[in-house]
């Protein structure tokens, strides 16, 4: 009986799981990218388009091994990334307030055209949102795998 770390080893050894998942992840990234961009006028925003991202690289965690997934997606990558999320999350809100409104506030952004102004504020709030979620989940996934970091 395998324990689930050679069954973990034995499923990333495999060419035909290698290949197929290989083959998916840019359809997964894309799709989170389609839903990241059209959260605010149907399903999804930053929170779920920030999770299909981190699933992709899940996946090629999973079948690639963390070396290589290193070597794709640099730790300090994710970790500036996540930092960029925040920042742009709570710039947003800062600037909203620098411009005379409320904490995102959108329409301070722009007060001739409140409508464009919503659009801007609503699609970088949610953006921050995608890559803090996204680079959190994945410094979780990369923890538990066994990482000190």
């Amino acid at each position: 009986m395998h324990d689930s770390g050679s069954r973990s080893h034995e499923m990333s050894e495999s060419v035909v799981l290698r290949t197929i998942g290989g083959m998916l992840i840019p359809y997964i990234l894309i799709f989170g990218f389609y839903v990241q961009m059209h959260g605010e006028i149907g399903p999804g925003g930053g929170f779920q388009a920030g999770v299909l991202v981190a699933a992709a690289f899940i996946l090629h965690l999973l079948l690639f091994g963390r070396s290589g997934t290193d070597r794709w997606l640099p730790r300090w990558l994710v970790d500036l990334s996540m930092s960029l999320g925040v920042l742009l999350y709570a710039g947003t809100g800062v600037a909203c307030m620098a411009m005379g409104g409320h904490f995102l506030d959108y329409s301070a952004l722009d007060p001739t055209h409140p409508a464009e102004a919503e659009a801007l504020g609503m699609t970088l709030v949610e953006a921050g949102v995608g890559l803090t979620v996204a680079s959190v989940v994945l410094t979780i996934v990369r923890k538990v795998q066994g990482g000190t970091r």
